[in-house]
């Protein structure tokens, strides 16, 4: 396995880097990331950022806004965190399996002392707070696994910019973000900075102490460069396509997540219609969007259409029963 470690903290740089090593780098070998980001908010390549973020509070506070490749919800990224990413030949693998990846990471924290466990989709959590957010990108036989941990974050940050629904949780003893989220570095039996913490990590996972990261030529650097300034730099990728639609709605749904449709009807057919939410998925919901433009709103037709369609590819487990009963429901 390659060692990487960023030479950046801009976020736009640090999402076209996972890229480059996704798509451009030697698939015979296997990465791993390290990497940290100045105040910003990554948003799921699903959600629409909008309604994501406190963007006032954002503006207020220099944080940035910057969409990823992979499913899930949005998360808070500053120096105070530090983020790690996997990147490897899927081999026959079709289905996203984001516990694998996460193991490595419990176990080692839990040598330190931490109480870590995997909960729930996609989070590694303490006494039953989330200080680790994961998502996944499977794309042509590969797959990209990243996730956050919160060692020395600034978790009123994040009750602040981040934009919850209430639907997503269902304790009415849970108050805020601030209550649900926690950090690492207050549960070490033995405190460590932050640098220290991750030389352990890479030790661990690399099974060495003498691991040395790849060195990026000026050629890597440019390509990295180039799919930064067209992708991760531009409004249009960050905030993305979000029509004036006459139907909104909005529903999270167990092991699924939020899944949040805006639609456009005429003369009783979809005109318009775009997906958003913190779901996972192994192809764009905007496919399945452009299959049912121009359809009826209406079950016989739209299960004909949907006939052959594997709905879990768009939204991870929902089936097809429960994602015509949503889209034809009435608010």
């Amino acid at each position: 396995m390659k060692l990487i470690l960023s030479p950046s903290t801009d976020p736009a740089f640090n999402l076209a880097l996972e890229q480059y090593v996704f798509d451009h780098m030697d698939r015979s070998q296997e990465y791993f990331m390290l990497w940290q980001n100045k105040n910003t908010i990554v948003i799921g390549k699903n959600q629409n950022a909008f309604a994501e973020v406190h963007h006032k509070i954002a503006r207020e506070k220099g944080i940035t806004v910057v969409r990823r490749l992979s499913g899930g919800g949005a998360v808070y990224h500053d120096l105070g965190n530090i983020n790690f990413t996997f990147i490897l030949d899927a081999k026959n693998a079709t289905q996203l399996d984001l516990h694998l990846f996460c193991q490595p990471i419990v176990e080692l924290l839990q040598s330190l002392g931490v109480p870590a466990e995997l909960n729930g989709r996609n989070d590694i959590t303490i006494e039953g707070k989330k200080f680790s957010g994961n998502s996944q990108y499977l794309k042509q036989g590969r797959i990209m696994h990243h996730g956050t941990l919160m060692f020395a974050s600034d978790l009123s940050v994040v009750a602040d910019v981040l934009n919850v629904s209430s639907d997503k949780f269902h304790s009415k003893a849970t108050k805020s973000v601030k209550s649900r989220v926690t950090n690492i570095a207050p549960y070490l039996t033995s405190p460590l900075s932050l640098e220290q913490f991750k030389a352990l990590i890479i030790k661990h996972i690399m099974k060495t102490d003498q691991a040395e990261p790849y060195v990026f030529s000026a050629q890597d650097l440019a390509m990295i460069q180039k799919i930064k300034e067209e992708r991760y730099d531009t409004y249009a990728w960050n905030y993305g396509y979000s029509p004036s639609c006459d139907i909104v709605k909005k529903r999270y749904f167990d092991q699924c997540g939020m899944v949040e449709i805006h639609m456009n009807c005429s003369d009783g057919l979809i005109q318009d219609l775009v997906f958003f939410g913190d779901f996972f998925s192994l192809k764009s919901p905007e496919i399945l969007a452009k299959m049912l433009i121009g359809a009826p709103l209406e079950q016989q037709a739209l299960t004909k259409i949907l006939k052959n369609v594997q709905i879990s590819d768009f939204f991870h487990n929902m089936n097809q029963d429960i994602f015509l009963s949503y889209l034809l429901e009435s608010e």
